[in-house]
């Protein structure tokens, strides 16, 4: 392996930081490597894999002000790209104006999602503003470019694929804001985006195009603000949420942004036109959905998979301590977060829905071909208990109800791990499951492959990385 140091950020944080979501394998990264011909430690690298493996990471440089959570950590995107047997690693801080206002300050300017925004020491971005754009949620490649977003809504980042060279923001996003986990129609090459925020009309969703250019945008009203993290789409349908976990009504009219759990009203889904138009409302049983799987249609009603939440907002253990409200907010076991399909009949108007498993797990993978459309097979991550900490993998099989199921070892964890398809693949689960693990007990980072049909065999290939990394958030594979 060959190593080469780009850059550098100094690290701001305190000497003696304990925050457990800013050491252990939250451990942030300050140094940007080029690394080529990765050492493989164990395996071969499929010759047929070919495309990139992005990563993106909050990675804080700097302290909080106040409490910190960390989703608020900045943008940091990790890559590695596959080609004839070998693979390359390369890591890059997103460039966000947050950033740069804060190197040049020495200080943080901007306090987190758990702070009140009148602590921010100047005007930012966000659903509630007053926020840094951090650009740490999200990466997806679209029209030869990656595109990392945020998840409280901000400006669209661009890095080349290849090099994650910056190039600057989007100019197709709105100034109001795009979210985290827009979405990719491989079929129609587009790219369909939403954004939300606490004044009217409150939600937004648009798409782009192949040349990346927006070609549609269009508002919807809802009763009030509300915090919609995910979106899916169909062949011929985009599906919008109103979920009943959002702002306290009565506290926001005060400037206090704190979610309150409503029980007591239905979850609530717009289906819309792909070419715009009005929307059709569905109800079902109330909870919150942090992530869809995919959606699809099936004749006249469209299936929709996601992650049903028990207890979208479970009440803090005094046991743990001063984190005792940031592990509950964190913890997908508390959560009990499971996969879940409704199906919304556009003939009828009528909402059913039934669990899929039991199993609790979230961050899923579908076949890159399948998005959209009718899929068989979904991969998530499963959660280490307390923490929001990967801890394996689960394949799922919806037409048999089978499981496979991978563990590593604690101390050690994997990342989001799309589908990398093999070229030609007609199967679903014809390719590969590509992630990033972070081990604390050796202080290192790998590159972990696996046969996508057979997870439960473990990594047909380890590669090393030349320096352990922060763990992320969500990924995405970009074919070759």
């Amino acid at each position: 392996m060959q190593v080469h140091e780009r850059g550098r950020l100094p690290n701001r944080l305190p000497a003696d930081d304990d925050h457990p979501y800013r050491t252990g394998a939250w451990q942030p990264t300050f140094v940007e490597y080029d690394a080529f011909d990765l050492d493989v430690i164990e395996g071969a690298i499929p010759e047929a894999l070919s495309g990139s493996y992005l990563r993106n990471t909050e990675n804080p440089v700097m302290p909080s002000l106040g409490r910190y959570h960390p989703f608020d950590g900045d943008g940091m995107v990790h890559a590695v790209r596959f080609a004839n047997g070998r693979a390359d690693y390369r890591n890059r801080f997103v460039r966000t104006r947050g950033l740069a206002a804060e190197l040049e300050a020495g200080t943080p300017q901007w306090a987190g999602i758990i702070e009140s925004p009148a602590k921010s020491l100047r005007d930012g971005w966000g659903a509630r503003g007053r926020m840094k754009d951090a650009s740490s949620t999200d990466v997806i490649v679209h029209a030869g470019r990656a595109y990392t977003t945020f998840y409280q809504c901000g400006e669209v980042y661009e890095l080349a694929p290849e090099t994650l060279e910056s190039r600057g923001t989007a100019a197709w996003a709105p100034a109001r804001g795009v979210s985290a986990h827009t979405k990719l129609d491989p079929y129609r090459d587009e790219l369909i985006y939403f954004g939300y925020g606490t004044e009217a009309p409150h939600l937004w969703w648009g798409i782009v195009d192949a040349n990346g250019r927006r070609t549609l945008e269009e508002s919807m009203e809802l009763p009030g603000p509300r915090l919609p993290h995910d979106i899916a789409f169909t062949e011929n349908h985009v599906v919008l949420n109103d979920l009943p976990l959002f702002w306290d009504p009565a506290l926001l009219a005060q400037g206090v942004y704190r979610p309150r759990w409503r029980p007591d009203l239905p979850t609530r889904f717009a289906v819309v036109p792909r070419s715009g138009g009005a929307p059709r409302w569905f109800e079902a049983a109330p909870t919150y959905v942090l992530h869809w799987i995919n959606a699809f249609e099936d004749g006249s009603t469209i299936v929709l998979d996601g992650y049903f939440q028990r207890d979208p907002l479970p009440k803090p253990d005094p046991a743990l301590g001063p984190y005792a409200a940031l592990h509950a907010m964190l913890d997908l076991s508390r959560l009990q977060a499971h996969p879940y399909r409704w199906r919304l009949d556009l003939a009828t108007g009528r909402c059913t829905e039934e669990p899929l498993f039991d199993r609790v797990s979230e961050f899923p993978s579908i076949a890159y071909r399948a998005a959209g459309r009718r899929h068989r097979y979904a991969w998530s991550m499963t959660a280490k208990p307390g923490w929001f900490l990967f801890d394996g993998l689960v394949r799922m099989d919806l037409e048999t109800g089978r499981e496979q199921v991978f563990r590593y070892p604690d101390g050690v964890y994997p990342s989001e791990a799309p589908i990398a398809p093999r070229p030609g693949a007609t199967a679903e689960d014809d390719g590969w499951l590509v992630t990033f693990v972070s081990d604390t007990r050796r202080d290192s980072s790998e590159v972990h492959i696996f046969d996508a049909a057979r997870i439960d065999a473990g990594p047909i290939a380890r590669l090393a990385l030349p320096a352990r990394i922060c763990v992320g958030t969500h990924a995405c594979w970009a074919p070759g």
